[in-house]
């Protein structure tokens, strides 16, 4: 069997199920350029321009809303289905994008953003588990990467929509992408492993040889791999008697030591990507630009930033499954440190008094190139990573906790950034992320194996 042929419509499902993590990704960009425009005097607010604690509160609540997002639609998608709760993802979505027009004051502000927040924790947290659960070994790697490949297309999106128009008609403009999502989506059937898991085992070789396009032919003239697969979707029925719920997650499955060492690795990924303080700086990026004293437009100056970031998820997707998952995450932590390092030392230059005018693109070429190789690996992987190292019947449950604490640690440090720069400087600030980054890059290289080309039973083996 031609085996483009035999994925096409996995990659089909991972590009209609990514349409709305393009609308989050607009969300993170919108406050780039619309609080410029917000915190001017002719901000269009009711209660005048935006201070710098309302701009924190309106960035961070994205987070909050991420949270709470991330715990019901994990808990949706284990009643409902992946599908399902994916397609009721867009409900918030929308709502968000349709309140910002009606703002008149921080707090709409914040109610829309918290709405985008609960789209985005759906998209965080039911994606990598609907991905992992319908793609083959040889491709899972590629389409783990698409979620923050369409995100980060939907960051560079607000930025250059927030360049030609004001903030409402940006989010007029976005809001029909969660139209988009539900028309392509609602066509995808579920995963097969769910349908398994729930004793629907028709339905569920229905859905594999969908996603495998062998939907027409018997299974003896299958591959081995694949009948193997079907041979595990064939799970002895639940007894119509039977009193104990055996896809009920319990204490007792997370008492495995290979079970709370993946947790563990998984905490670990996650404290890197917040820690290393990519994600919270991106938020700022038009204001880092004005405050580096570039003499671009700092709206422009974050659509190249936008267009690097992009590309650079993308060579994420080329080489995930060439080079492995490690490996690229080390190389991506080790290139965070020394970018921020750079702009830390510029930033304290500046601070002594010193005169940098003919080097002041130094710190705008390394927050670039710090996004640029952030994208490869430590903003894009450790969520792949985490779908692939847990075992299945816990999967949502535990990415579930997980995503929690991404969600408040991602609040944590977009709120703290304000904060962080008027005490401890710039320099500073960007000094505490480096360090933060060294101490993920030594956990990676010591902890984490490496899952490129392996079975979900191969990679729990090997923990």
């Amino acid at each position: 069997m031609d085996s483009k042929g035999s994925v096409k419509f996995q990659y089909l499902a991972a590009i209609f199920v990514n349409i709305v993590s393009i609308s989050f990704g607009a969300y993170c960009g919108w406050p780039s350029a619309s609080f410029l425009e917000l915190s001017s005097s002719a901000s269009p607010l009711e209660t005048g321009p935006l201070s710098k604690q309302d701009q924190g509160n309106v960035a961070s609540v994205l987070c909050l809303g991420g949270l709470v997002g991330n715990v019901f639609f994990l808990w949706l998608a284990d009643k409902i289905g992946r599908k399902n709760s994916m397609l009721w993802v867009a409900l918030p979505s929308l709502l968000g994008w349709i309140g910002i027009p009606y703002a008149r004051n921080p707090t709409h502000l914040i109610a829309a953003r918290f709405l985008g927040g609960v789209a985005g924790g759906g998209c965080f947290g039911v994606i990598p588990v609907y991905t992992a659960e319908l793609a083959e070994d040889t491709v899972r790697g590629v389409l783990g990467t698409l979620l923050v490949l369409t995100c980060n297309l939907g960051v560079l999106f607000a930025f250059i929509l927030g360049y030609f128009f004001n903030y409402a008609t940006v989010a007029w403009v976005v809001s029909t992408l969660s139209i988009v999502f539900v028309v392509c989506f609602w066509f995808m059937p579920e995963t097969p492993q769910h349908l398994a898991q729930r004793h629907k085992l028709s339905e569920a070789e229905d859905a594999l040889r969908y996603y495998r396009n062998i939907r027409a032919r018997p299974s003896k003239e299958l591959s081995e791999q694949l009948q193997l697969e079907l041979h595990k979707l064939r799970a002895p029925e639940k007894p119509d008697d039977a009193d104990i719920d055996d896809t009920a997650v319990t204490w007792a499955d997370f008492a495995d030591r290979k079970t709370r060492k993946a947790l563990l690795i998984g905490l670990g990924l996650l404290m890197a990507n917040q820690g290393c303080g990519c994600f919270a700086m991106l938020n700022y990026t038009a204001m880092i630009f004005e405050e580096s004293g570039s003499s671009l437009p700092p709206t422009v100056s974050a659509i190249i930033v936008g267009v690097i970031q992009l590309v650079g998820s993308y060579v994420s997707t080329l080489l995930v499954e060439r080079a492995g998952r490690k490996l690229l995450l080390l190389v991506s932590a080790v290139g965070i440190c020394l970018s921020q390092l750079i702009m830390a030392s510029h930033s304290y230059m500046k601070v002594l008094q010193y005169d940098t005018s003919s080097f002041d693109w130094v710190p705008i070429a390394a927050f670039s190139f710090m996004l640029f190789i952030a994208s490869w690996g430590l903003l894009t992987l450790p969520f792949l990573v985490i779908s692939e190292i847990l075992p299945p019947k816990i999967r949502s449950t535990a990415i579930m906790v997980l995503m929690s604490v991404l969600w408040l640690l991602s609040m944590l440090t977009i709120k703290l950034i304000p904060l962080l720069t008027a005490a401890w400087g710039m320099h500073g600030t960007v000094l505490f992320f480096a360090c933060c980054t060294l101490a993920g890059t030594l956990f990676i290289a010591i902890f984490l194996p490496e899952t490129r080309g392996k079975t979900i039973e191969t990679i729990l083996a090997s923990l």
